[in-house]
């Protein structure tokens, strides 16, 4: 399988919409209202298809605290919930709770910018999703 680059990264898993792709990665381009842009890189390379959570892991050890995955969910839902996946390898110690969570894109610059310059928490975000476990913003 192909490998990943050390900086954050939007990995389509899921091959079956290429319309719906196009949609996603040309809205996460897209900057906030306040100009913010999520610092993500598409990679559309069928080698990912299925790529799960712990195999994205396994691929980024060193580099971002957070990445990103579109699946079949991401693609086919109206509101498009990238999952985002905490990479950065756990430290002695770290208990915090760092499962996955949902993002729409139009909040995806927050996760990524603040996680990824250590400016706020995981908690921060998994605590602010809707009951759906959806991040949409503060």
């Amino acid at each position: 399988m192909s490998t990943l680059p050390a900086i954050p990264v939007l990995v389509r898993t899921w091959f079956g919409d290429d319309a719906a792709w196009a949609a996603l990665a040309e809205e996460v381009r897209t900057p906030s209202e306040d100009g913010f842009l999520a610092n993500v890189t598409p990679v559309d390379d069928p080698a990912f298809e299925d790529l799960g959570v712990a195999a994205l892991r396994a691929k980024q050890t060193a580099g971002p605290i957070v990445s990103f995955l579109a699946d079949e969910k991401t693609l086919t839902e109206a509101e498009r919930p990238i999952l985002a996946v905490w990479v950065l390898p756990r430290r002695d110690g770290d208990k915090r709770d760092l499962e996955p969570f949902r993002v729409v894109p139009a909040a995806l610059w927050s996760v990524e910018n603040n996680i990824n310059l250590a400016n706020m928490d995981w908690a921060d975000f998994t605590g602010s999703a809707g009951a759906d476990g959806v991040f949409r913003g503060f």
